[in-house]
């Protein structure tokens, strides 16, 4: 898809380190955001005793709400240290993305193709977003136990859940053939949102004592459902093996053998992948079975509600989850291969969420509770102080403060620790997600990308050799009398048809960048063929590449000495091999200053020639003109 792939390998040094030095940057920030709230919080209450006074214990949080904001909370957390992997910057959308929307329509892939585009423009940007907005809603899911600031926490992971099963699962899969229960679908983050609703609900609709019923039976039918999309003939579930090519479900296996992970795990799923590659139908026959038996005793389950049907055994719910827990865990294992190893996992695919929300579906079903219970998730009013209006409830959010230092100091004296913990957390998912957005808002690639294919530049300052050349359109120009301006120098070939051609691209890309500060530079190229050393061979080259439409662009020429003698100035080596074949000429860029000296030495080999990595070496471009502009 174009614009996902940046063309660097996804262990490049030059990438990683950056994503990993702004990681350790940010990692700073987060731990100063952590101790400057809680030093404010000690100092209040130090400053206002009766605000800090202990509350009356509060009612315990329900369990199945217990069991979906821990557990969900951990999962975010190790979702976002996967995130944190060398690889994630770069491989992100080519190993990660693309694959995964590879076989849905195009309208998918248009979609996801923005995204992948942003991420392989800004790497570091996103990757580090990625790392701190999970981590942050984890932290804010496990501070949190109750009240308005635990709600909205499941709002913010039902909002980046939705963010991700879009553009990072291609909406789970549920657009493309092959969909399967067993493999992931319809996308892991998917349970993410749903467990974030449910912890987001107000009091009133988790007091109902149909919630358990609904629970349950939602994941009775959905299991059922996927027991039939399972069964169904024709989608390659049933044979090992289809017409000498692996079915789907053992392509699914024998791929994730092959990732990179623990050997014992590896042997394990390779004798599984032989199994379902010679007994394909009794696998498939063993899982819908499974399937359909724990969607109609969930289902049923719930129907008979809390009590169960006369003479039926209460034990049915609890045996239910138990199948569900074991099948989930042996699907994890021996389909998923645990779904975060080979350096690019981004989370542990599907089976765990489906458990934890299956779980919560049976405590809520097994205990309604009360309304007491659930007043709000909070405690009640303070066992001693006078009412405060201004100071919030314990584990809320705050009131209305008066604007005035001692108002504000007794409000954060009344927080509870949970609530400060909470804040944090906030703040660690801003670190991440506020310089993204700035990266969204540029069309610019980073100028990361082009350092990690050419290196550095090199500066300099001495005088810029002159030449006196001929332009596109017949006219002399000197290298001096462009005194004033800046000047960005290279040289291309008119004939080539591979890198000169992005190298173009690449200053036209800077030209536009450079907006109104393009008035100020100069883009020169100097034709490195000899043999093709008429004007009209760098007209036809402009009109090729459409840059006959830059002000501020010259591709100068002149007799083969004077070609020769400005490469041999500017240390630039061509080789010609056959009548207008040049061959290992050197890639380089200049940066003179208005007065006349050089500023820097920019390797300029153009790399794979992506979106992206064209986006970047123009960014490098105009970067470099405006430093020398402005001196």
């Amino acid at each position: 898809m174009p614009g996902m792939n940046s063309g660097l390998d996804p262990s490049d040094p030059t990438v990683a380190a950056a994503f990993q030095s702004a990681l350790l940057h940010q990692g700073i920030a987060a731990l100063v955001i952590f101790a400057v709230l809680a030093l404010a919080w000690v100092a209040a209450r130090d400053r206002h005793p009766a605000a800090a006074a202990a509350p009356r214990p509060a009612p315990p949080e329900p369990s199945w709400r217990r069991v979906l904001r821990i557990g969900f909370g951990v999962l975010w957390l190790f979702d976002g240290l996967l995130q944190a992997q060398p690889a994630m910057a770069v491989g992100m959308p080519s190993q990660v993305i693309e694959p995964t929307a590879a076989s849905s329509p195009h309208w998918v892939q248009d979609l996801v193709n923005w995204g992948g585009t942003t991420w392989s423009y800004h790497p570091v940007e996103a990757g580090a977003a990625a790392v701190w907005i999970q981590v942050g809603i984890g932290l804010w899911l496990l501070f949190a136990a109750r009240g308005p600031l635990s709600r909205l926490a499941g709002l913010a992971s039902v909002g980046w859940g939705l963010v991700v099963w879009v553009l990072g699962e291609s909406f789970g899969g549920i657009f493309a053939p092959g969909l399967s229960w067993l493999t992931g679908a319809p996308g892991g983050v998917l349970y993410y949102c749903v467990a974030g609703a449910l912890i987001a609900l107000p009091a009133r609709a988790a007091r109902s004592p149909r919630l358990g019923r609904l629970l349950l039976g939602g994941t009775g039918l959905f299991l059922a459902g996927m027991a039939v999309l399972q069964a169904w003939p024709g989608r390659g579930f049933w044979q090992g093996t289809l017409g000498g090519q692996p079915g789907s479900l053992t392509s699914m296996v024998v791929d994730m053998s092959g990732t990179s992970q623990p050997g014992p795990l590896a042997a394990l799923v390779t004798r599984f992948s032989f199994l379902v590659a010679v007994h394909g139908f009794a696998v498939n026959l063993a899982a819908v079975a499974a399937l359909a038996v724990l969607g109609v005793t969930l289902t049923a389950a719930a129907i008979a509600g809390p009590g169960g049907w006369p003479g039926a055994r209460p034990a049915l719910p609890r045996a239910a989850v138990i199948g569900l827990a074991a099948l989930c865990l042996a699907d994890w294992a021996l389909v998923q291969d645990l779904g975060f190893f080979g350096g690019v996992g981004t989370d542990p695919n599907s089976m765990i969420p489906v458990l934890l929300v299956g779980v919560a579906a049976w405590l809520a079903l097994r205990r309604a509770p009360g309304p007491a219970e659930l007043a709000d998730f909070g405690p009640p009013a303070r066992a001693s102080g006078p009412p405060r209006r201004s100071w919030p409830r314990p584990g809320g959010l705050p009131g209305r403060p008066r604007l005035r230092p001692a108002a504000l100091a007794g409000t954060l004296a009344a927080t509870s620790p949970r609530a400060i913990l909470s804040a944090a957390a906030v703040g660690v998912i801003l670190l991440g997600a506020v310089p993204m957005a700035a990266a969204q808002a540029s069309p610019d690639a980073s100028p990361i990308l082009a350092e990690s294919i050419d290196g550095a530049g090199a500066p300099l300052d001495d005088p810029a050799p002159d030449f006196t050349l001929t332009d596109q359109d017949g006219r002399q120009v000197s290298l001096s009398g462009l005194r004033g301006k800046a000047v960005l120098l290279t040289f291309l070939d008119p004939v080539c048809v591979t890198g000169c051609q992005a190298q173009a691209q690449e200053f036209r890309q800077a030209s536009e960048r450079l907006g109104a500060d393009g008035r100020r530079v100069m883009l020169v190229a100097v034709n490195l063929n000899p043999v093709y050393d008429t004007p009209a061979y760098t007209r036809a080259f402009d009109q090729e590449q459409q840059l006959t439409r830059l002000p501020n662009w010259l591709f100068v020429t002149g007799s083969p000495a004077r070609l020769q003698a400005a490469w041999r100035d500017y240390g630039i080596a061509s080789q010609l091999l056959g009548p207008g074949l040049t061959l290992g000429h050197s890639n380089a860029a200049f940066v003179i200053g208005p007065g006349g000296r050089l500023r820097e030495e920019l390797n300029f080999d153009p790399g794979p020639g992506t979106a992206a990595t064209r986006s970047s070496f123009a960014t490098e471009l105009a970067d470099a003109a405006r430093q020398a502009i402005a001196g």
